[in-house]
């Protein structure tokens, strides 16, 4: 029997944290570019991508800044490119969509479920606000959801799965998603292999605690057999241990300043710099990681020549 390989994903910039809590925040394409293809050269295989506008750095679901790196990174890397269909919890399920649907990609991420998306609480920690628009954009998300209803994960199911030929990072915050994820299963919108990332420690969400994770495990063994792959994520200070967890268990791990903005007590000074740290953590576990082909093959992606940039 072949070893395990563990496939890491790097989500680079995401749209929780805001240029004020980093400098090393990739916030314009440059950074973004650069941040994203030194974290497949430490040993990322699938880069999960959001954009920011280069301005001041607030999220974006503008297509054509997507194609500002996108081609980029390709052209430098075997890296799986996988872009959301999140964005934020402001903008419309058109807009999210407007950058896939250009671009075609081997995968996007899907979260499963609307849900409370709360970032209010980073309000707590006193700070020098650069821009106007980040209090004023965690705040928002004290009386807004994250809507993506059963209608909208169709759309998207069927616009971008059947539509792009792209597979989905199935996003479950908590025990429902994944019943939800098992009802598109049932009814033969979604096969296998599922490619599911659990995710813990958004309030709104599940808890950061290993009970949980076991307990979503278990949940997802019930419902999906040996036809998935899991892969953990884990908010803020609870990144690595919750990783590290899941590695343990047999699943597969995401790091990035998306999800984090520390490497250890520190502040990352890179996205890179979380790779090697997981990288160092499963070498002590005797796990392999998985190359980018290999990525593909274990999840049966379409390959980065069957996408539109």
């Amino acid at each position: 029997m072949a070893p395990r390989k563990v496939i890491i994903t790097c989500a680079v910039t995401g749209s929780v944290h805001t240029p004020s809590m980093s400098p090393h925040l990739p916030v314009t394409p440059d950074q973004i570019a650069a941040d994203a293809i030194a974290a497949a050269e430490a040993g990322a295989s699938i880069l999960h991508l959001h954009a920011r506008d280069p301005r001041d750095g607030r999220p974006t679901a503008d297509p054509d800044v997507f194609m500002q790196f996108l081609p980029r990174i390709k052209q430098a890397t075997s890296a799986v490119i996988n872009i959301t269909t999140g964005g934020s919890s402001l903008m419309t399920l058109d807009q999210r969509l407007a950058a896939p649907l250009r671009a075609e990609p081997e995968m996007c991420s899907l979260n499963m479920g609307s849900m409370n998306f709360a970032l209010f609480p980073m309000l707590d920690r006193p700070r020098e606000w650069q821009h106007e628009w980040e209090p004023k954009l965690l705040e928002a998300t004290r009386d807004t959801i994250f809507k993506n209803t059963f209608a909208d994960m169709e759309t998207v199911l069927e616009r971008l799965g059947k539509g792009c030929g792209t597979r989905f990072e199935f996003e479950c915050y908590d025990v429902g998603h994944l019943y939800s994820l098992a009802h598109f299963r049932d009814r033969g919108l979604v096969s296998g292999p599922l490619f599911i990332q659990f995710v813990f420690g958004i309030l709104g969400g599940i808890g950061a605690d290993p009970d949980n994770l076991v307990h979503m495990k278990r949940i997802a063994d019930k419902l999906f057999g040996d036809s998935y792959q899991f892969s953990v994520l884990a908010a803020g200070r609870h990144q690595m241990p919750m990783i590290s967890i899941a590695a343990a268990m047999g699943g597969n791990v995401r790091v990035g300043l998306e999800d984090s903005l520390y490497d250890g007590r520190q502040l990352a000074k890179s996205n890179a710099d979380q790779v090697r740290r997981i990288r160092s953590v499963l070498d002590g576990l005797s796990l392999d990681v998985a190359t980018p082909s290999e990525a593909r093959e274990m999840l049966a992606l379409k390959g980065g020549d069957r996408v539109a940039f």
